[in-house]
């Protein structure tokens, strides 16, 4: 998938699919090992996906906890 995609999904489907995702990324690291793994370029594309994944969740709860803190500091400006 691509980033634009993972944007269009939720919090919660962005915590499903990574569980999914690490799930099949050690299914793929163990057929690696015992050579049965057709194409190991998947290996690569499952792995950046969970970091675009997680990356997204990280961007989302800084944007969170800042909006608390930006919409509190103007106030402090009036009343000083």
């Amino acid at each position: 998938m691509k980033a634009f995609e993972f944007r269009q999904l939720s919090d919660e489907e962005l915590v499903k699919r990574i569980q999914e995702d690490e799930e099949s990324l050690a299914n793929l690291r163990f057929q690696k090992v015992i050579s049965q793994l057709e194409n190991p370029m998947k290996l690569q594309h499952i792995r950046r996906d969970i970091a675009r994944m997680k990356t997204l969740l990280r961007e989302r709860q800084i944007k969170q906890s800042s909006q608390p803190a930006a919409s509190s500091e103007p106030e402090k400006k009036a009343q000083g």
